[in-house]
């Protein structure tokens, strides 16, 4: 694909405008992250690690599976 001189220049330019952006979300983010961790610190709840809050999640679908299919499944037999 051969793209001309102004073509390249538009599209450096769209690069670096997502670039932009995506940098003003990430900061956003940041700053929302932040906030929510001084929320659960005031509330007197310690964050969870990544590892902790991955383990919680997953024991956590499990019983909501298992609460789920006891639910579909028919009484009595």
């Amino acid at each position: 694909m051969h793209l001309t001189p102004d073509q390249l220049v538009a599209e450096f330019h769209d690069a670096v405008m997502e670039l932009y952006f995506a940098r003003k979300r990430i900061t956003l983010l940041e700053e929302e992250n932040a906030a929510l961790k001084a929320r659960l610190a005031q509330a007197g709840t310690a964050p969870e690690t990544g590892a902790e809050a991955e383990a919680g999640a997953e024991a956590e679908a499990g019983a909501e599976a298992e609460a789920g299919a006891a639910r579909v499944a028919p009484a009595g037999g």
